[in-house]
């Protein structure tokens, strides 16, 4: 009998470390679809940036945030990694996020004067804004503002 409860004890102790590791994969998984699902920021420096808007006859939605800023925080984790936020600025936009306090984000800063932190910029190929916004949007806020921008 000792040995029939040997057996029924390692049977639940490989059961729960095969259904844990499932569940461990199936989160691997959920985040994998949810990092893929927002907006893809396009990395280089400002001139590749227009260079590139220019040939593909795109706006530039432009992120400018810094470390410390807690909206900018709340915009990268809750509205940028939504799929209707990236399904239509993917689309529609280069895509590119700046921290403006260091690399090109001070003579940005220059360029394009700031109000506050988040300030979100819509610009042309060369160069002149489009259209700016101030501080945190939601995604149905951030959605609506980018489908009125009008494509090249």
């Amino acid at each position: 009998m000792k040995g029939f409860k040997n057996i029924i004890y390692l049977l639940a102790v490989v059961a729960l470390t095969f259904s844990t590791a499932q569940a461990a994969d199936g989160r691997k998984k959920e985040t994998k679809v949810k990092a893929d699902a927002g907006i893809k920021f396009t990395e280089g420096n400002w001139a590749s940036i227009l260079k590139k808007a220019k040939a593909e006859k795109k706006v530039i939605f432009l992120d400018a945030y810094t470390t410390w800023c807690g909206p900018c925080k709340l915009l990268q984790k809750n509205v940028f990694t939504k799929p209707e936020v990236g399904a239509l600025f993917n689309q529609k936009f280069i895509n590119v996020k700046v921290d403006m306090e260091s690399g090109e984000g001070p003579k940005l800063a220059q360029k394009y004067p700031l109000e506050g932190y988040p300030t979100l910029f819509f610009i042309d190929g060369d160069g002149k804004i489009v259209k700016q916004v101030i501080g945190y949007q939601n995604p149905e806020t951030l959605v609506s503002i980018g489908k009125a921008i009008p494509a090249i």
